[in-house]
């Protein structure tokens, strides 16, 4: 009898909640879209940080992992086809591993992240892995190939404002949230600041698996040749930004608009996996966790202010872990726009300096639906060099929604 099937055999049926446990959690550096990885899979990245972070427990049966949930917020094209048993079977993982993919725009990947520990908590698996990939790269627009939605979802006068994009709800948020052109740039400032600190001082090394870029390349004589290149840092955060030169900028989505390419999160391409157990399964393999899974929330609002979206995910997140605001050591607070970013910090009182200290998705980039994978490796890292005991994973989410996801340190 096979391993995996021995131990759910003799799994105990009950309703007791247990815990998750995340014990690895890696991503790759996250490149401008059209930048390092512009001829790199969605797949292939996937397979990388899956084999990066499987490697992480030497010991682990990879054959025991319950399943890959992989989120993907354009699911088709080179990542269609269930990216994520594709991605799976590139890394090598055995046969027997499920994939699957799933779609909450640009919270995918968190929410594979809580589906994972929600499969664990329920007793269904010992071991999982969540995951999220993204290539903006290979879309040929920003919302993928063929777009066709359904006349029907305008017949209400307030969903029109699902056609407006996401560049013009950052500008409805900056309008009805009074967040100024001048706090936007600032805000953008900060984050390529705090990013390229981080970068100089080594503090994303140890969440980063270099992926390493192939080049086919004429050679002498009609041949061939291949070169190799090793990336090993985020593309995005620029050191020499300046107030003055985000001010040049023209806002891009409304003429008398505040919203910049500066101000705004980059299109960029990326992967990220996290590794999760169960008690049971830390014993088995002697592994010591990074943190313990506490909650996860989503909540919607109006789709014209999508970006607002956490201001409701994050109470709710809160409540369902017993925790007070006060208790979060650290906010990784997707940067969609500066504009939605600021709104959210002010509306909840959050506290800047806790906020993203590292910098954000305006300067080190949003992959989408890898996102969420991506903060939940910088978040495990920050857990494992201490100072950090509660920490939350929070974003907007397109159509008018917000997630929000709470970890522990232990």
């Amino acid at each position: 009898m096979r391993g995996t099937e021995r131990h759910e055999e003799n799994r105990h049926m009950s309703t007791q909640i247990q815990d998750a446990y995340i014990v690895a959690a890696v991503r790759t550096p996250v490149a401008k879209r059209n930048g390092a990885f512009r001829h790199v899979r969605p797949d292939d990245m996937l397979a990388h940080v899956l084999r990066a972070v499987v490697a992480q427990v030497p010991a682990l049966d990879a054959g025991e992992i319950g399943d890959v949930i992989t989120g993907c917020a354009m699911p088709e094209a080179e990542q269609g086809m269930n990216v994520a048993r594709i991605g799976l079977l590139l890394a090598g993982l055995p046969e027997r591993v499920p994939g699957v993919t799933l779609n909450r725009f640009c919270a995918s990947s968190l929410q594979a992240v809580a589906d994972a520990a929600n499969r664990i908590r329920l007793g269904e698996a010992d071991v999982m892995i969540a995951a999220g990939t993204e290539s903006m790269s290979a879309m040929p627009q920003i919302m993928g190939n063929k777009v066709s939605l359904n006349p029907e979802i305008f017949a209400r006068q307030e969903n029109i404002d699902i056609a407006y994009g996401m560049g013009l709800t950052a500008e409805k948020v900056a309008e009805e949230w009074k967040v100024s052109r001048a706090d936007q740039d600032a805000f953008a400032l900060q984050s390529h600041q705090r990013a390229s600190a981080a970068i100089a001082d080594g503090s994303f090394g140890d969440e980063i698996a270099p992926y390493t870029v192939r080049s086919h390349l004429p050679g002498e004589g009609g041949t061939v040749r291949i070169a190799e290149r090793i990336v090993d840092t985020d593309e995005g955060p620029r050191a020499d930004a300046t107030l003055e030169a985000l001010a040049r900028l023209k806002p891009v989505f409304a003429a008398r608009g505040s919203v910049t390419a500066g101000n705004s999160s980059q299109m960029s391409d990326g992967a990220g996996a996290v590794l999760l157990m169960s008690e049971t399964a830390l014993q088995r393999y002697g592994v010591t966790p990074l943190a313990r899974f506490r909650s996860y929330a989503v909540a919607g609002v109006p789709p014209r202010v999508m970006g607002i979206g956490p201001v409701e995910a994050i109470p709710r997140a809160l409540r369902l872990a017993g925790l007070g605001l006060d208790a979060l050591d650290r906010i990784e607070l997707n940067e969609a726009f500066a504009a939605q970013a600021l709104a959210v910090i002010r509306t909840l009182g959050l506290d800047p300096a806790r906020v993203n200290p590292q910098g954000g998705a305006i300067a080190l980039g949003h992959p989408l639906g890898a996102t969420g994978a991506i903060r939940t490796a910088t978040l495990m890292r920050a857990m494992r060099q201490g100072g950090v005991r509660h920490g939350m994973i929070t974003m907007c989410v397109g159509t008018g929604m917000g997630a929000a996801a709470i970890f522990e340190r232990v």
